[in-house]
């Protein structure tokens, strides 16, 4: 994917049924990461995750396709903006180009959490595989929360 192809922006909402604070820790706590961060048929193992949320720190993780272990995608971002519990803005840079995300968390009425996110570039395709991968994340997510 190089940056001229990659012009798509992935917009989405997610309501999560748990207050703010806890939706966010889920984002920053490494511990937590290990048990929802991926789509279903990946994992996170916990040595492989390392978060400093602040402005110049960073998140770093690899995802492990469960049924072949080989089969890694590693994830170096830094961020450049942190407000605790509201905003987690990060940048990540590879060969051929750059990707950012923006994670806003907004209270909602019932102790609700709503969550805005918003990521690329991508390609029409990339997108719309990252929109899959976000989705069935958040599944793990409600699941974690839940409990």
């Amino acid at each position: 994917m190089t940056e001229s192809t990659a012009t798509r922006e992935l917009v989405m909402t997610r309501v999560f049924n748990a207050p703010r604070e806890l939706v966010y820790k889920a984002f920053v706590d490494p511990d937590q990461l290990a048990q929802w961060f991926g789509p279903v048929g990946y994992s996170v193992p916990r040595d492989t995750i390392d978060v400093d949320a602040r402005v110049g720190g960073h998140q770093r993780l690899t995802m492990v396709n469960d049924n072949d272990p080989n089969e890694k995608s590693p994830i170096n971002a830094t961020f450049t903006e942190v407000i605790p519990n509201e905003l987690l803005v990060g940048s990540e840079e590879w060969e051929g180009g750059s990707l950012t995300l923006r994670l806003e968390f907004h209270e909602e009425n019932g102790g609700k959490t709503r969550l805005e996110l918003r990521q690329g570039p991508f390609t029409e395709q990339t997108e719309e595989m990252t929109r899959e991968g976000w989705g069935s994340s958040f599944t793990k997510l409600d699941a974690l929360l839940a409990g």
